[in-house]
């Protein structure tokens, strides 16, 4: 069976190392080849809330893209996001990219449009994807966080999974 690249966007505002961890240890289950960005604190987006931690996980599927993307429904529930009375968001994780998939797959729209317009999503995807290019605009990630005029603040922060630091110490310097 062959196996599919997707990266995916995770984040948090709520108890969020608990709730990103818990996030990842579920997606090991079932992913391949996992790799994670450096983890960034940012404001929040469209809502009003904590401030954020996001980050970027590439990896292998087998899996077809609506049945990945209802297993991540799945772990967002296990974590409270569709709970009546939640405050925030405990855990949040979109497709990005499967592969080089691009358009409207059953409401799921693909690249994902976050990668252009938050910082969250196009600072950690260039660290971790370089020179993969996105499949609509033809140029790297890299090169698209450079020409980028986002105006978001973000800032690294230590972030630590299975004993690994996911942020450079290099990185936290700069913040």
């Amino acid at each position: 069976m062959s196996l599919t690249q997707v990266f995916l966007g995770l984040g948090s505002n709520i108890e969020r190392e608990t709730h990103l961890c818990a996030g990842l240890e579920a997606l090991a289950a079932f992913l391949v080849d996992m790799r994670c960005s450096a983890v960034f604190e940012s404001q929040p987006v469209g809502i009003k809330s904590g401030p954020f931690f996001n980050f970027v996980v590439s990896a292998f599927t087998d899996l077809p893209l609506m049945e990945l993307d209802r297993r991540l429904k799945c772990i967002e529930a296990d974590n409270g996001r569709y709970a009546p009375d939640r405050k925030g968001l405990p855990l949040d994780i979109d497709v990005l990219l499967y592969g080089e998939q691009v358009g409207n797959f059953d409401g799921l729209i693909l690249p994902r449009a976050e990668i252009l317009k938050n910082a969250f999503v196009l600072w950690p995807l260039s660290l971790i994807a370089p020179d993969r290019v996105h499949p609509s605009v033809g140029k790297s990630f890299a090169t698209l966080w450079d020409e980028s005029q986002i105006d978001q603040v973000l800032a690294p922060v230590a972030f630590e999974w299975r004993g690994e630091q996911l942020t450079s110490s290099d990185l936290l310097r700069i913040s």
